[in-house]
Order: C-alpha cells, then sequence, then structure tokens
C-alpha cells in the first residue's frame, strides 16, 4: 500500500444538510487525487474494496483530540487490511491556516504517525467539495462506490481526549458492519471538529 498524510482546519460544528454534495447510497464520480509524493489515485480503482476519506489538519484541536490521543492511529491501523483503503485528505487552501505543501507534508505525517495508506493534497478544495466536507475531522466510508457513512468520527462532539472512550465510535462502528456483510446502521451523523479552509 501507499503510506502518506493529513491536515485541515477552524472552529465549528457545522451542519450536514447545508453541505452534502454526494448523498448516503449515491454513486461516487470517479475522482483524480493526488498524494504528497505525486502518486496519482482514482477513485474508481478501488471499486472492490472499502475507503476511508479522513478529513484533517493538524492545527484544529478537535483533530489533535485524536492524534494525541492515538485514537486515529489506532484506527488507522486497526483497520490496515487489504480489502480497506484509508486515506486522509488535507483541503486547507494555500495561505490558510491546515495548508501543507508536499514538503512539509511528509514531515508531518512521520511526526503524527500517520498509519493510513495515502494522505491526499487538495489545495484546490475540489474533492472536498465534491463530497461535501465541512469540518475536521469530517468522515466519509465508501463501499461498492457508494457513499456509505458520512459524518462525524464519534458521538461526543468535543475536543477533550477524556471523551474518546464513552464515546461511539461511528467509522468502526460502520467498519465492522460492513465487514459481517451487514448494512450501516447509522449511516449519516452531523460531522463536528474546525471548518475545513477553502
Amino acid at each position: 500500500m501507499f503510506k502518506q498524510l493529513l491536515s485541515i482546519t477552524a472552529l465549528a460544528s457545522v451542519s450536514l444538510s447545508a453541505h452534502a454534495a454526494i448523498n448516503i447510497g449515491e454513486e461516487i464520480p470517479n475522482l483524480t487525487v493526488t498524494d504528497h509524493t505525486g502518486t496519482t489515485h482514482h477513485l474508481a480503482d478501488f471499486k472492490d474494496k472499502t475507503v476511508v476519506l479522513e478529513w484533517t489538519n493538524y492545527g484544529c484541536p478537535f483533530v489533535r483530540k485524536h492524534y494525541d490521543s492515538d485514537n486515529m492511529q489506532t484506527l488507522q491501523e486497526t483497520y490496515n487490511d487489504e480489502n480497506i483503503v484509508w486515506l486522509s485528505v488535507i483541503s486547507s487552501a494555500p495561505g490558510k491556516q491546515g495548508h501543507l505543501t508536499a514538503e512539509n507534508a511528509a514531515t508531518a505525517i512521520e511526526q503524527e504517525g500517520f498509519a493510513g495508506d495515502a494522505v491526499v493534497l487538495d489545495p484546490a478544495g475540489d474533492l472536498g467539495r465534491a463530497f461535501g466536507a465541512v469540518t475536521t475531522p469530517h468522515m466519509f466510508i465508501i463501499n461498492d462506490n457508494r457513499v456509505a457513512y458520512n459524518g462525524a468520527i464519534d458521538s461526543i462532539p468535543s475536543f477533550k481526549q477524556d471523551d474518546i472512550e464513552r464515546a461511539d465510535n461511528y467509522v468502526a462502528m460502520g467498519l465492522d458492519e460492513l465487514a459481517n456483510d451487514q448494512p450501516i446502521s447509522t449511516p449519516q451523523t452531523k460531522p463536528y471538529g474546525c471548518s475545513v479552509k477553502y
């Protein structure tokens, strides 16, 4: 697999319904994305896999909650198998908080202990707008080339690490249900975190 990066930012819990671009059950467009090494990936190439998209920004306190506690890296490692592709996405525009160049991204990946497959750099915001990503973190699960989950990482919208153990982790629940050939029981929730800096 191809190991790489993540990032994005600004405080706010944003309403999902006003920004959703691809609805639950809809087929995703065949978008082309580029990671920080310059490698191009086509989302349609993953049609036989489950894909996790994680919008991120290392300066965001809500992202820090999940990285400083190793919660995000643990999820990335737990679901690191040949049938799951984990892509972190940075949609911060140049000059905006959370923006990283390819060189900066390489350093950040190592420092944060990123354990997913690739970090997608989306400075123009094309991927973020296509999916309607509004916060960091904002999580999507794609299965059979269709959006199966859209929303928050978990059920407690705070930046406190102590809340992680008490929360229901929607991403883990969804991936486990798909692995057991079950539909995701909670397919859509309200994402929380910092706003994406388009």
